[in-house]
């Protein structure tokens, strides 16, 4: 089968691979979509610890076209979208439900084969049934959700918080969305790229600004979210956090990262600073919130491109262009 494949650091083809076979408890996935994230940068830059060569691929969906000898609870011909989460189940943090935090942590498309490729194997537990109405190619798209309702989960905003965005990429607007369903007062968003404010805009956030210095906030915001990774935006967020409020770092960053925190401030006026790692207890959440219409993907999805244009597409990823980019494997 065709597959993207990152060879090395930087390095990255499409070419042949053996066709994958499923395990007893595992099913084969004809893939239909493949999303491109910002962590698949992070791969090909040699981060996340990945071991190389292999196949990314962590947002994706498609048709069961075989099954493990122990699989009953799903059919081949079912359409599935797929949480790339694997976990070990016995570290301290697995017992206390904290598996994103697995001391063997791993993920379908990060440190095993993933899906820009034709097939996929992953456990049956992974595996989410599409109801009729939902469109396989879209569906790749629960996997992000998934991570931005971790996100809120973390968050446990109240009711009417005053909420700013850093980035307007793929992950910001799915955050604004969420916002909006979780009841916030005012939603605004900052990003320097001006076709991506005009779709936070057109999805309904209270304000857009290439800077916060043009929002008129000077008191701050009661939760500032991240969701660029860019070690500016953080620095400047973490001073925009409201009395009481919380900076939440949604956005992944680069390892070397670095931003300055004041103490007496955070001691002084209860801030808080928390994170949000991946997926937890969240996909299924995320698949129904998806069947019910949070999110439309025509204003999501911008390209829809070939898996032979992976390379193209990590490229027009890397700057900046469109929303979600995805790779459709039989196309």
């Amino acid at each position: 089968m065709r597959a993207a494949v990152i060879t090395a650091p930087g390095e990255v083809e499409v070419t042949e691979v053996p066709d994958p076979a499923p395990g007893a408890r595992q099913v084969v996935v004809k893939v239909s979509a493949c999303g491109l994230c910002g962590t698949d940068l992070h791969i090909l830059q040699g981060e996340f610890a990945p071991t190389l060569p292999v196949v990314p691929g962590h947002e994706f969906a498609g048709e069961i076209v075989e099954i493990g000898s122990a699989v009953t609870e799903l059919a081949i011909g079912d359409r599935v979208a797929v949480d790339p989460s694997l976990y070990c189940h016995e570290c301290r943090y697995c017992r206390v439900g904290r598996n994103n935090l697995c001391e063997r942590w791993a993920a379908i498309g990060v440190t095993t084969a993933g899906g820009a490729a034709e097939y996929a194997v992953a456990p049956v537990a992974n595996c989410v049934k599409l109801p009729d109405h939902v469109r396989t190619e879209d569906a790749a798209l629960i996997e992000p959700l998934s991570c931005a309702v971790r996100g809120y989960d973390i968050l446990r905003s109240q009711l009417a918080s005053r909420v700013v965005i850093y980035g307007s990429g793929t992950m910001g607007l799915m955050m604004l969305e969420l916002g909006k369903l979780t009841g916030a007062a005012s939603i605004e968003m900052i990003d320097v790229n001006p076709e991506r404010l005009e779709t936070a805009r057109r999805l309904g956030c209270t304000a857009a600004a290439a800077s916060a210095d043009e929002l008129d906030r000077p008191e701050g915001w009661d939760v500032v979210i991240d969701a660029t990774g860019n070690e500016k935006a953080i620095q400047d967020g973490l001073g925009r956090v409201a009395k009481g409020g919380t900076f939440l770092q949604f956005g992944v960053s680069d390892y070397s990262a670095r931003a300055t925190i004041e103490p007496y401030k955070i001691y002084n006026q209860e801030i808080t600073i928390t994170g949000s790692m991946a997926v937890l207890h969240s996909f299924e959440r995320a698949a129904d919130l998806f069947a019910a219409g949070a999110l439309d993907p025509e204003i999501f999805i911008s390209h829809r491109l070939p898996l032979g244009d992976y390379v193209s597409a990590l490229d027009a990823f890397k700057r900046g262009e469109g929303r979600k980019i995805q790779v459709l494997p039989g196309a």
